[in-house]
């Protein structure tokens, strides 16, 4: 079997994929580079750490395209002071990006193994900065504002109470809608009642488990 050679596979990834996406931030492009993504993806699938899939991790989750992950950093703008929550931990490796980028993150997940394992994962290369949680998260966790806010998970409709999360200056993302055809959306708060939403591009992420979906109309 021909041994993979990581770092050709990494430095490819990023070359090919991510910066053609218009990832042109330093920060971001230093963290993709340096956080091992194929230590965080399921073993039997380790040889896909770099290619532009969306790679299984069971319960019908995935780990994002490498563009979308690029892309998404990129735009949260996050600052070595952020407080972040993530809402979806999957295998990990946003999380250990997140950590890189930001002061905190708190992470939850409903499916406890998911937490389990990112936890081994991040312990090993010395993450010390996530909180790891399980739960279900689908309509808020913790308590307090955050500066930056990640759904992994789709929202059939972005509600209130996610805005609501974000502190002043404060980003959230978030794709949103129906398969096949969903969003990458952005969301600025300016002030205590104000806030902007910016479309970024779209792509197809599984549903967040238990969000709340809109009231059907009825005749």
């Amino acid at each position: 079997m021909t041994e993979i050679d990581y770092e050709k596979a990494r430095f490819n990834m990023i070359e090919q994929q991510i910066r053609p996406w218009e990832v042109l931030d330093s920060r971001v492009l230093e963290v993709l580079g340096s956080v091992p993504r194929e230590d965080y993806v399921p073993a039997r699938y380790r040889a896909l750490a770099f290619t532009d899939v969306a790679i299984p991790l069971g319960h019908g989750e995935v780990m994002m395209h490498p563009n979308v992950e690029g892309r998404l950093l990129q735009a949260l703008a996050i600052k070595p002071g952020d407080r972040i929550l993530e809402v979806g931990t999957g295998s990990g490796f946003l999380s250990a990006c997140l950590a890189r980028l930001g002061r905190e993150v708190r992470s939850v997940d409903i499916h406890p193994e998911f937490s389990a394992a990112a936890a081994d994962k991040l312990r090993h290369h010395g993450v010390r900065n996530v909180l790891l949680e399980t739960g279900d998260a689908a309509r808020g966790w913790g308590e307090g504002l955050f500066d930056v806010v990640v759904l992994t998970g789709s929202l059939p409709q972005l509600f209130e109470n996610w805005r609501a999360r974000l502190a002043p200056g404060g980003r959230l993302f978030a794709v949103v809608g129906e398969a096949p055809v969903m969003e990458a959306t952005l969301v600025i708060r300016g002030g205590e009642h104000e806030c902007f939403t910016e479309s970024l591009f779209e792509t197809v992420l599984p549903p967040l488990k238990n969000a709340d979906r809109p009231v059907a109309f009825e005749f």
